[in-house]
């Protein structure tokens, strides 16, 4: 019983706390079961071994190489390029784009070759923008072939040869060695480079892929992955998987999985779907009336006058339909990931600027990520009247200058930074002492020693450190130290016993235990709460631990509802089961990539908007699979491949900036969606009814005006003042849509009011009829912009300056032509400035009516809302799916489950950086 075991390693714990587990008995943390041993231990198969019998310094023969290249083939992964053509041409797809396509047929066909220019022109530019920003991404496949080491050392006929990398095939005999990169998954066979016997095991980082905080230490036999780094030793090692066998290979086939269009498509094509065909439906309507009207007043139908309606109804479709709704969508998010690359934060899929809004769980990986990924002393417990000058001081004593060992470095380098006798030139002198004689650390006593003089007294004494309990045998025993042995132990922390000899060169006397801990990044805590402020719940994914794990969250302030991988994947859960724990869990110790991947697509299948963060090739499934994937600063080139977001800054404060940016962005989305809804519906209402009343249509020009003029001026949008929501947004699509109506149907009213009252009552001729209606029906709907920008009064979300100017700019376009008319057209004819400010003048109430109207609807909405949520929203649900009353009581149970009081972590916390 002890710590437990991951990905194929004998001991987790380094060379001085190999027998922690042996002298302190960890119940809190079992064994994993078979299954999940297997999972993860991952062994050679049975079929391989018979290619796994090279002679040792001799390799295999060129001919053996190439029987088994031919087999196997290269120890690459296969690459999968994106067509850039294709690619680009993918921009052109969707209901929109399909239509305005359809609509460059039919000018063409009818020779208006200027609405021809100007759909084109929106076409081009919207595939322009969406392709420009997303290029620049490298496929994941790619970035994970660039992981694999480059070159390596390997026998081959008798010789020791540099072999590039790819060459590597199943059963070569390659040489590892401090700093190599493993170039394929391999099992080390006990000898050193030219045959001799080694001294040392080999500590291999493979944190990338277990997420493990400490090296890994791999005895003869044991299997070392492909991407891992060696830290310390040099062995011969047998290739036994290679290319897209190899771990690293595996979680490259779970990325090229995990494919499906993302929200924000969804959303588009929705919007999109739902105005093309109301508009495909009511012009078709209108044509067919035309016809039927032309055909009975003459008795027949021209071709010329086919082509007549065909190009009226064109026009109308076209100023009708949002064809710049990609183009200002695409554009808003544009401009909001050059707001983000400024925050350090780079968007490699422009839609992932909008879907982070929407986030509402964030699973964060440990290793790296929460935490700094490197070993350093947490809180010490000292003995009698020493300090923990005193404690630094006599473990550096007992330091061994030239290894790599991560323990030896941490303690170096504390004393050389902290400690005023050490000197920091790389002498490993200390003023005042000098070591006369060392003993390095050795696996039959566990301990380091060395023997020092005093230079001031002349003094001999001998200092040692190591595994706590031989520590304890050396001072005899010390019931309070040994207490903290247990509870340093319950807590995830690695300890060291540190003691010296007084009264001469045998009496030992304990001057303390360092602890040590891969301790929280800086700004971990504060981001984390600020991501509750912003509802973000934050789950920890780890390969480490469940202690370390509970210590690390408690640290951070978060809840310590740590679930054991063996939960996860016990075969006797029901799905439901899975689900539950998934969602009510704070986090997941031991996992491996499959399980991140795992828990990202449960808390999916329930409804929930996920983002995962991570650094490493193991965090690379999940990254993809994630609805944002978001890889952290320093990450690999896999994680960065499989991620949406890249973080530059280290820890992960950038992600508020993220948030916020992100919601922003999507409150403008949404405001220009209600506005062009609603200016759609009532644009097609009023001229779908006015032309089977009244016969009257307005100059095709004034159409054109309409649609150009008010589509660039939302663009400005872009850039408009915005209330930051405290809460993960959503489209609530089925709320856009009654909105629109009720806000088009009131402007509706307005506009066949002044198309009545000018004609009949005032009796203002037809070519100053159709002059009006322009100006009404581009300024009445387009003041209602700005009242679309929020769900309540106007007023409390005040639109920037510049919003402002560029929205009356179109306006006083739309004023002079109305006042002037346009020369050389009998069909329009000027109004004068009186009679255009009258109708700016009446649109401009309008839109604070529309505003009242507004908040109206979404009152009576929201108190609906209250007793059919579920109704609400088309793709999140607008609350967690609702706990059950045994699923809060188990949770809470197993929040007290842990015992340690979070105070007392942050005080620790404290009085570690103090130190």
């Amino acid at each position: 019983m002890g710590f437990r075991q991951v990905a194929d390693q004998e001991d987790i714990t380094n060379q001085y706390t190999n027998d922690l587990e042996e002298a302190v008995p960890l119940t809190a943390t079992p064994k994993l079961s078979d299954k999940t041993q297997h999972a993860v231990v991952d062994d050679v198969p049975a079929h391989l071994e018979q290619y796994l019998q090279t002679q040792p310094t001799f390799g295999l023969t060129e001919d053996q190489v190439y029987e088994r290249m031919s087999k196997f083939g290269r120890n690459e992964l296969v690459e999968k390029k994106r067509n850039k053509l294709l690619h680009f041409l993918s921009f052109f797809t969707g209901a929109i784009s399909y239509l305005m396509i359809l609509s460059l047929v039919f000018t063409a066909i009818t020779g208006d070759w200027l609405d021809f220019g100007i759909i084109a022109a929106m076409l081009v530019i919207n595939a322009v923008i969406g392709y420009v920003e997303e290029s620049r991404a490298e496929t994941s496949i790619d970035s994970l072939k660039s992981s694999l080491a480059l070159h390596c050392r390997c026998w081959r006929n008798g010789q020791l040869k540099e072999v590039n990398s790819g060459d590597i095939v199943v059963g070569d005999i390659i040489v590892l060695r401090l700093g190599d990169i493993v170039p394929a998954d391999a099992r080390l066979l006990g000898i050193g480079a030219t045959g001799e016997a080694i001294e040392t095991d080999m500590q291999i980082d493979q944190s990338s892929l277990t997420g493990e905080s400490l090296p890994s230490k791999k005895k003869p036999g044991s299997i070392v992955f492909s991407s891992c780094v060696v830290k310390q030793g040099q062995q011969q090692a047998i290739v036994v998987r290679t290319g897209p066998d190899t771990f690293i290979g595996k979680t490259a086939s779970l990325i090229s999985v995990t494919t499906g269009s993302g929200r924000f498509q969804k959303v588009i094509n929705y919007i999109g779907n739902f105005l093309i065909i109301l508009s495909v439906v009511l012009v078709l309507i209108i044509f067919i009336h035309e016809l039927v009207t032309e055909r009975i007043a003459n008795g027949f139908i021209t071709k010329e006058q086919v082509l007549i309606t065909l190009n009226e109804m064109v026009i109308l479709t076209i100023a009708a339909i949002p064809v710049g709704l990609p183009t200002v969508m695409s554009v808003t998010m544009a401009i909001g990931a050059k707001q983000l690359a400024k925050r350090q934060v780079i968007v490699k899929r422009l839609t992932a600027v909008e879907e982070f809004a929407s986030v509402s769980i964030l699973c964060s990986d440990k290793t790296g990520t929460l935490t700094k990924n490197e070993l350093t002393f947490d809180e010490p417990y000292l003995a009698g009247s020493y300090d923990k000058n005193d404690i630094l001081l006599y473990s550096y004593l007992a330091s061994e200058a030239a290894t790599d060992d991560p323990i030896e470095f941490a303690i170096r380098t504390a004393a050389e930074t902290h400690h005023p006798q050490v000197v920091n030139d790389g002498s490993h002198k200390v003023q005042g002492y000098e070591v006369i004689s060392f003993k390095p650390f050795n696996s039959s006593d566990k301990t380091a020693q060395a023997t020092v003089v005093d230079i001031s007294s002349q003094e001999k004494f001998r200092v040692a450190k190591g595994a706590p309990q031989v520590i304890m045998q050396l001072v005899q025993g010390n019931e309070q130290a040994e207490n903290m042995i247990q509870q340093f132990a319950s807590r995830g922390l690695r300890a060291l016993g540190v003691a010296r000899t007084v009264n001469g060169m045998e009496k030992w006397e304990l001057i303390g235990l360092l602890s040590l801990i891969d301790p929280p990044r800086d700004d971990s805590a504060q981001t984390l709460a600020e991501c509750q402020q912003y509802g973000i719940s934050v789950k920890m994914i780890t390969g480490d631990q469940g202690i370390i794990a509970k210590e690390v969250a408690g640290r951070l302030g978060m809840g310590q509802n740590i679930l054991e991988v063996e939960e996860l994947i016990d075969p006797k859960k029901s799905e439901k089961e899975i689900s539950d724990l998934c969602v009510y869990s704070d986090g997941f110790a031991g996992v491996v990539p499959e399980h991140k991947f795992h828990v990202v697509e449960e808390l999916q299948k329930r409804g929930y908007f996920v983002a995962m963060t991570g650094d490493g090739v193991n965090d690379a499934p999940a990254l993809k699979k994630a609805n944002v994937g978001i890889a952290v600063a320093g990450s690999t080139d896999a994680a960065r491949a499989a991620a949406d977001i890249v973080l530059l800054a280290p820890g992960l404060s950038a992600i508020i900036d993220g948030i916020k940016v992100s919601r922003v962005i999507f409150q403008r989305l949404q405001s220009y969606a209600l506005y062009r809804i609603t200016s759609t519906i009532h644009f097609l209402l009023f001229f779908f009814v006015i032309t089977l009343a009244e016969s009257w249509k307005m100059p095709p020009v004034f159409l054109i005006l309409i649609s150009l003029l008010n589509d660039a001026a939302t663009l400005i949008m872009a850039v408009d003042n915005v209330q930051v929501s405290r809460t993960p947004n959503m489209w609530r699509l089925q709320l856009l849509i009654v909105l629109s109506f009720v806000l088009a149907i009131a402007l509706s009213a307005f506009s066949f009011g002044h198309f009545y009252i000018f004609r009949d009552v005032l009796g203002f001729t037809p070519p100053e009829i159709s002059t009006i209606m322009y100006l009404h029906i581009s300024s009445a709907p387009h003041f209602v912009i700005f009242s679309t920008r929020t769900t309540g009064f106007w007023w409390k979300s005040l639109p920037s300056l510049v919003f402002i100017l560029v929205i009356l700019g179109t306006q006083l376009i739309a004023l002079l032509l109305s006042v002037y008319g346009i020369p050389n057209n009998p069909n329009i004819a000027g109004i004068g400035w009186v009679t255009s400010i009258i109708i700016l003048a009446i649109s401009f109430a309008t839109f604070f009516i529309m505003d009242v109207i507004k908040v109206v609807t979404v009152y009576v909405w929201e108190k609906f809302d209250k007793t059919s949520r579920s109704s609400v929203a088309a793709f999140v649900p607008s609350k967690p799916v609702k706990e059950s009353k045994a699923a809060k009581f188990v949770q809470k149970q197993q929040r007290f489950r842990f015992g340690y009081d979070r105070a007392q972590r942050r005080e620790s916390v404290s009085s570690v950086k103090s130190y």
